[in-house]
This record gives C-alpha cells, sequence and structure tokens, in this order.
C-alpha cells in the first residue's frame, strides 16, 4: 500500500467506532523506510501486534530500534519522504493511505498521542486553557464557555492544582510535570479510544514521574482507552503494561503477557536488557553484565538474526536468515500448548535450547568479576579526607525590572550543606530537580571563598587559594559531564579532545603520546580510534572518551554529572561497570549526581538527599536505601519503578502533592512539610514543631551510618 497521503475524495469521513470483538488497533506487517544520502534507511521492518480496549501495550527497546517512527506511523504524522506498507487497522478501519483531512478527525478524537516533549509540542503563545478549549472545538460542538468549563475539569482531573487560575497560565508557566499532565488533559480531551504515550516521562524526577503514571492511569479509567507505552524504563512496563513488545533493528524480537516476557523470557537481548539494569530494592556486589555492542546500521536489511553480532550464543545458524517471530519455547512445551495470538512469542533460532538447558542471564551473559577494595581501610574515618563541605550557601538575588533593575527576593538555592568524602569512596547526591545538586558542584567546582560556609579540597581551604595553587587543584578534581555530545568538540579528534589537559599543563609531547594511548586502552577503546572525531561514536563510548580525558591528569576526585542518564540499559552497564572498576583501579572518589536511583544503589557507598537546598537524610547507602527515615527519602524510594511485575502489582506508592516550592520563597520552618505525607497524620501539637523549626540533621540509632532532618523520623520499608 503506498505511504503518501494523497488526498481521496471518495474516501468516506464516517470515523471509526468500537466494533465487539474487533481489537482497537491492529497492526500488520507495518514497514517505514526513509530515504538517506547513503541509501534507504529500513527503520521499521514488518511489525505486528494489537492492542485491545481497557489493554496497555508496553513496546521497549534501545534508541533507533523503531519505537516511535511505528508510533508516528499509526499517527500518521511521518514526514511525506516515508515510505510506509502493511496494514494498521482502527476498530477495522484501514489508516494507511487515508487523506490528511480524514486523518485530522480521527486523531484527537479517535487516537491521540502525548508526546516526548512537552515544552515543543505546547504552543507556547497560546495559554493551556486556550490550546485546550481548541482541541475540544474541533471536535465536539461546544460552546466557547461549555469548553472552557471542560477545560478546567480536564486540568483538575489530571492532578494540577487550582485549575481555574492555571488555566489561564501559558506553558512556560508551568513545570516539567505540570506540562506533561496538561499534555495529557489535551489527549484525553474528547475521551479518545487509543492513547499513544511516547516516552511520557523521560526527564522527569522520580517523583513527578510516579504522579505522571498515575495521571495516564486515571486518563485510562476516565476514557476506557487503550493504551500503547512506548519507553526505554523497564521498571515503567513491568508496573503499566499488560502486555510487552521489545523491538530490535526495526523488528518486534519477543511479545507477549507481561509476565511471560519479565520472568520467561527467551531472547537473549530482552534476558540482557532485563539483567543489565542495577534494582534498587536490591544490594549486589557484583559488576553487571552489559549487552556488548551497537545496535546495527539499517541501511541494509539483515541477513541473518540481527541481534547475531551481540549475542553470546550465536552460532552459525543464526547467520542464515531472519528468524521470524514464533510461538516461544516454553509455551508449547506446556502441557497444554497455549496457542492464542496474544501469547508469548519470540524471534531466536537458539530459542528451543534456552527453555530446555534452562539458561539464566548469568548464563548467557557472564558477570565480569570486580577488582577487590581490599587496600581500603574498612574504617571509612581513617581514610584520607578528599572533599570537605561545611555549612555551604549559595543565594541568588531575584531582580525585575529590564533597564532599572530592582531586587525583590532571593533564592535559597544551597542553605547550609555539610557533607565529606573519604579516599576511595563515592557519595551519591540525589533529589529533584531544582533541589540544589548543580549549585553544589558548581560550587565545588570553582574552588573559590563560597558565599557561606567552607570547602575543603584535599585539604586546601578555597578561600584561601592562590591562582597558582587553584590550577595545582584543579589536576586533581575533574569533571565528566552528563550529554557526552555536548561536552566534547566537534571539530577535534579523540587524541586531540585527550590530550588537551595534558598540553595545558605543559606536558611534553613523548609523555602525552603514550598516556593518551594508555588512557583510551583504560577505559576499553582501540588505540586505532583516536583519529576520529566524535560523531563516530556512539553514546556510551563518547562517554568513556570524557571519562579518559577527566582521568588525563591523574585526578584523586571526580565529579560526576549524571553521566549515564542519556544511555540506553544495555550501554549503561557498560559505563558504571567501569566507573566501579576505575575507582577500585585507581584509588579515585566520586562525587556521583544523579536522578537514577537504581544506579546509586549499585555504585555508591554513602548517599545524601536533598530537598530544597538543605540535606534532609545521609548516610551508607544501605542504610538509606532499605531503612530511610525521612518522609522525603521514603517517597523518592517508593517512586522508583521496578523492573518486577508481581513487586508493582503489590507495592505501595507514596504519591507527593504538587511540585517542588520555590526556592525563593521556602516554606517556613521544615521546607518539606507543604507536601509531606506524614505531617497529616501529626496532631495540632505535634505539627507545630513542624511549622516552626527546621530540624537539624541527627543521629537517630547510635552506631549506624545514618542522620536525618525529621522531627518525628520513623523507620518505613519502600521495596
Amino acid at each position: 500500500m503506498s505511504k503518501k497521503n494523497k488526498v481521496d475524495e471518495s474516501v468516506s469521513f464516517e470515523l471509526p467506532e468500537r466494533t465487539e470483538g474487533v481489537p482497537v488497533l491492529e497492526v500488520k506487517d507495518l514497514k517505514v523506510t526513509f530515504p538517506s544520502e547513503d541509501g534507504k534507511v529500513h527503520a521499521v521492518r514488518g511489525v505486528n501486534f494489537k492492542v485491545n480496549a481497557g489493554e496497555v501495550l508496553g513496546i521497549v527497546g534501545e534508541s533507533g530500534s523503531g519505537k516511535s517512527v511505528t508510533s508516528m506511523a499509526i499517527m500518521g504524522l511521518l514526514d511525506e519522504s516515508a515510505s510506509i506498507s502493511g496494514s494498521v487497522k482502527l476498530h477495522g478501519v484501514e489508516l494507511l493511505g487515508k487523506n490528511d483531512n480524514w486523518m485530522s478527525k480521527v486523531r484527537g478524537i479517535k487516537l491521540s498521542m502525548v508526546f516526548q516533549d512537552p515544552l515543543s509540542a505546547l504552543t507556547p503563545v497560546y495559554t493551556i486553557g486556550d490550546q485546550l478549549v481548541e482541541a475540544l472545538q474541533i471536535h465536539q460542538k461546544l460552546s466557547k464557555e461549555a469548553a472552557y468549563a471542560r477545560a478546567v475539569e480536564l486540568l483538575g482531573i489530571v492532578g494540577i492544582p487550582n485549575p481555574e487560575i492555571r488555566v489561564k497560565a501559558f506553558p512556560h508557566e508551568f513545570s516539567g510535570g505540570m506540562r506533561q499532565r496538561a499534555m495529557i488533559a489535551m489527549a484525553i480531551a474528547n475521551n479518545p479510544d487509543l492513547i499513544i504515550a511516547d516516552e511520557p516521562t523521560t526527564a522527569l524526577d522520580v517523583t513527578i514521574q510516579a504522579q505522571i503514571l498515575e495521571v495516564l492511569k486515571t486518563a485510562q479509567r476516565e476514557t476506557g482507552a487503550a493504551v500503547i507505552m512506548i519507553t526505554h524504563d523497564l521498571g515503567v512496563v513491568a508496573g503499566m503494561a499488560d502486555r510487552v513488545a521489545v523491538m530490535y533493528a526495526g523488528r518486534c524480537v519477543e511479545s507477549g503477557p507481561v509476565d511471560d516476557v519479565f520472568y520467561r523470557s527467551t531472547m537473549p537481548y530482552t534476558i540482557g536488557l532485563l539483567g543489565s539494569l542495577p534494582r534498587p530494592d536490591m544490594s549486589s556486589n557484583e559488576a553487571l553484565a552489559p549487552v556488548e555492542g551497537n545496535p546495527p546500521s539499517m541501511l541494509k536489511k539483515p541477513t541473518g538474526c540481527p541481534f547475531a553480532p551481540r549475542c553470546p550464543l550465536a552460532v552459525d545458524a543464526c547467520l542464515d536468515g531472519e528468524p521470524d517471530l514464533v510461538f516461544s519455547p516454553e509455551t508449547l512445551l506446556e502441557e497444554n500448548p497455549r496457542k492464542d495470538v496474544d501469547e508469548h512469542r519470540v524471534a531466536c533460532k537458539r530459542a528451543v535450547d534456552i527453555v530446555e538447558k534452562k539458561l539464566t542471564y548469568k548464563d548467557i551473559y557472564p558477570i565480569p568479576e570486580l577488582i577487590s577494595e581490599s587496600t581500603l581501610d574498612p574504617d571509612r574515618l581513617k581514610r584520607e579526607e578528599v572533599l570537605q563541605v561545611d555549612g555551604l550557601k549559595k543565594y541568588f538575588p531575584l531582580v525585575k525590572g529590564a533597564i532599572f533593575k530592582r531586587r525583590v527576593g532571593t533564592v535559597h538555592a544551597v542553605d547550609g550543606i555539610s557533607l565529606d568524602i573519604r579516599a576511595g569512596e563515592t557519595l551519591a547526591l540525589v533529589g529533584e530537580s531544582g533541589c540544589g545538586k548543580t549549585t553544589t558542584l558548581l560550587e565545588i567546582l570553582d574552588l573559590k571563598a563560597p558565599e557561606g560556609g567552607k570547602i575543603v579540597v584535599l585539604g586546601k581551604d578555597t578561600a584561601s587559594l592562590k591562582r597558582s595553587e587553584r590550577k595545582l587543584i584543579r589536576q586533581d578534581l575533574q569533571v565528566v559531564f552528563q550529554d557526552p555530545m555536548a561536552s566534547l568538540d566537534p571539530r577535534l579528534p579523540i587524541f586531540e579532545i585527550i590530550a588537551e589537559p595534558l598540553k595545558y599543563n605543559g606536558f611534553n609531547k613523548e609523555y602525552i603520546q603514550g598516556r593518551v594511548t594508555e588512557l583510551i586502552k583504560l577505559v576499553g577503546l582501540e588505540p586505532s580510534h583516536l583519529n576520529r572525531y566524535p560523531r563516530h561514536f556512539s553514546g556510551g563510548q563518547r562517554q568513556r572518551i570524557g571519562i579518559a580525558r577527566a582521568l588525563a591528569l591523574q585526578p584523586k576526585l571526580l565529579v560526576l554529572d549524571e553521566p549515564v542518564s542519556a544511555l540506553d540499559v544495555s550501554i549503561q552497564a557498560g559505563v558504571i561497570n567501569l566507573l566501579e572498576e576505575l575507582r577500585a583501579k585507581l584509588g579515585l572518589s566520586y562525587l556521583f549526581v544523579a536522578h537514577d536511583l537504581s544506579v546509586v544503589r549499585h555504585i555508591a557507598d554513602r548517599v545524601a538527599v536533598m530537598y530544597l537546598g538543605r540535606i534532609v537524610e545521609i548516610g551508607d547507602v544501605e542504610e538509606v536505601f532499605d531503612r530511610p527515615r525521612h518522609p522525603y527519602t521514603q517517597a523518592l524510594l517508593s517512586a522508583i519503578p521496578i523492573p518486577d511485575p508481581e513487586k508493582e502489582r503489590t507495592r505501595k506508592r507514596i504519591i507527593l502533592q504538587g511540585d517542588l516550592p520555590s526556592p525563593a520563597n521556602p516554606p517556613s520552618g521544615c521546607r518539606f512539610r507543604t507536601r509531606c505525607q506524614k505531617f497529616l497524620t501529626l496532631s495540632g501539637e505535634q505539627q507545630a514543631a513542624c511549622l516552626e523549626s527546621m530540624p537539624d540533621l541527627q543521629v537517630s540509632n547510635p552506631g549506624v551510618d545514618s542522620k536525618n532532618a525529621c522531627h518525628y523520623p520513623e523507620v518505613i520499608t519502600v521495596f
């Protein structure tokens, strides 16, 4: 079937309606190709699935696997240069080939989409209310007053506080989580039969993510719609999906009910994805076994299994023709084989061996051995102190006016935090966006006298450093940034990028040549790659190059700002292993900032939880994760999705109400009290303490490495 949406006047404008026994959406043999300078890119290659009313289908896979292209093809939003074939039926009515006028009537009322980036999806010059009213009036015969009332009602459904007032706000006046909720309100405005959510929780804090997932569940209950959840977060899929489709190289390589795919997966790719995930509910001293290599280029169709070059179980037969998606052997080996189309299917020629030999993740992907850290003194207080922060404060003036500026307030970005890092130790700094993590890092890296408090780096007080001393300390204090592409100069080859700090510090050419070669090997890359440019490397490889550059001057302390957040799950595991190996081998200390608390559990020794510029809990990572005492820490941990469907179904989440208060006007007393779940259960007399004073960090249990800033701390279990 031709893809281009040419206007066909003979096509009826009658909209698809729900029919008993017919799935809401059925996709058969969907193929999408794009033209490029190097030839045709086969982005989607024969995808098949269906979604019934009230059902959630999770589509997962690495970047470039074809997830988003599939969703855009369903919506009819692909560029005209794309070529589409196959079948996409909504309530049994074919969508491919329909003209744009027909699709415009269907989009919004029968199927809708929640986009990944709500700021770019919302029009910045119109209020949220105007955009909701437009979406309603286009598809329904409503007066402006009725549509406006419905818009207010929708904002209330998705949990926007004071919807009567916020409906008049512009998108830039909403936080990221509120913008995403507004997008969901728009998606459900006309009670669609199918909602496609494309990475709806990416780049959101875990607390906001938990709110958004609850909103999506509410939206589904309100509309009875089918939902396609596209995400790279397997924990989200475990908690929301009824069925899962795993995509690789433009095809589904495993699909079925969520329990079958998570607990009885028979495709090495799926097994690798699930196994390489660090989990917040489990402590592990083992390294992660990553899925080595990168997805194939889709300029040429594979002649064998596309995963074979990365698969530890691959044999010659795997290269002879691409395997079909067939019933999983574990399904057919049962006493009463299930042959329903919705059951577990897999595209792997080794699936029978995996089932019969009962191969697990550890059998397929051998766990690398970690280097022993026995040289470190078990008593952390006896080790060298590489960083001490005492009572650090950083305020920013809040000004108004363009020409005649006047100060109208103060932003309390960091308001008296204290922490320390010892040799060979990793301290993780966690908290929601806006809590002061990045400001803390910048104050430490600046190596100047802070506005308040004291910073001591490797025994040197930054307040008294001279310029020459500051340059010397910077050799021992290096940083690895979040976005490896943005932090590497695209005009320079890798050799020059890694050599830059060495040249700046006056090392000779011979030393630089040997040191750069040593560094590139240290981070697991080939010296032959040194003449290549950043664009020639994958995201994980670029992050390894950034780490190599940071290690060039043999530092003692590395500041890691979200070093794995932009990486796919399979690549992330390799970078985490590298960081752990380097710490053990070189005796490094890390200040690790992350949103992903699962990674923090795996890599950190100690963790500090920040809220509105203050540390509310700090201590040994096992103590903080397994026995959290502060209500904010408890809410933060309970919001983390776990890639375990059974646990996700039985967990009780603590959903924080509202967004982070403004640091320019923090609440009086305890700063967390406005969102605190425990505060609501206290008596009036007990609440008075929370209203009057901000508690200091205190030890709740002598002999345990854990402090918290709560008037009424109580240990609860969140996993």
